[in-house]
């Protein structure tokens, strides 16, 4: 990871950003992501099928367009954090942490020594050698972003435990699996959701954590900056790009059906 990270400079400044998670495997989406202006991608291994080459080519258009790739990452395996960092991902986002426990395995897995256990590599980060290997160290361990995702019910019962560890950019709220957990599957404006999600963050300002949201209508979004949130996940390209084709093939058969009267 050869570039300064904007994204966790802006959070730290506390300043607003917005980013996209990025489910179409394709580095033609991550450079539209950039043009339309936004801060940071999340490219998303969890929910898609996508080679390793098809991610490291989605960085690298990330990287041309000076907009910071994070990586969702299938698992907390320390295996699959180490190649998306070393394929020059600038943060990972974690799925599923429902511990604390959960939370140093794969925190462990980001940073080298001495704040973690990150294999040593001298591939692309390095410029395969070119850059000396102690700097690259150095900068990984402080430009790389970390980011659990709370979805869970284990894991509202160890919010404490979990948001205390150091070293956390932003806790990424995860409403849809949260509120399969909770018993109310897709329901993420259910009462019992909308509360637990209030208690996340309450428990991130708490323990000085940015709190990220993924705000589902108008009315979350003015409540969550009310809050004084300020990163924002608007969405996913998959579903943008659904809501955009049929918006445009309405408006087309809206438009042909008025002629024809």
């Amino acid at each position: 990871m050869r570039f300064i990270n904007r994204t966790k400079q802006k959070i730290a400044r506390g300043e607003p950003v917005y980013g996209l998670f990025c489910s179409n495997p394709s580095p033609l989406t991550v450079e539209m992501i950039a043009a339309a202006g936004y801060d940071f991608v999340i490219i998303d291994m969890e929910h898609t099928l996508t080679n390793p080459e098809t991610i490291q080519h989605m960085i690298r258009a990330a990287e041309v367009f000076e907009i910071t790739p994070l990586v969702r990452v299938p698992e907390r395996s320390p295996g699959a954090i180490l190649q998306v960092l070393d394929a020059g991902a600038q943060g990972v986002v974690v799925p599923h942490v429902r511990n604390r426990a959960d939370l140093m395995e794969a925190m462990e897995a980001c940073y080298y020594t001495p704040k973690g256990k990150r294999s040593l590599n001298g591939g692309r980060n390095a410029r395969f050698g070119a850059d000396d290997l102690r700097e690259v160290m150095e900068r990984a361990n402080r430009e790389v972003m970390f980011v659990p995702m709370i979805e869970d019910k284990e894991a509202l019962e160890h919010l404490d435990e979990i948001l205390s560890v150091e070293g956390i950019d932003f806790v990424l709220e995860g409403a849809a699996d949260l509120s399969g957990s909770l018993g109310v599957p897709w329901q993420t404006q259910h009462p019992e959701v909308k509360e637990a999600l209030r208690t996340l963050h309450e428990r991130a300002v708490h323990h000085g954590v940015p709190y990220g949201t993924i705000p589902r209508n108008k009315a979350d979004r003015q409540v969550w900056w009310d809050k004084g949130v300020r990163v924002f996940v608007v969405g996913d390209d998959r579903g943008i790009f659904y809501r955009a084709l049929k918006s445009q093939l309405s408006e087309y058969v809206d438009q042909v059906q008025v002629e024809k009267q």
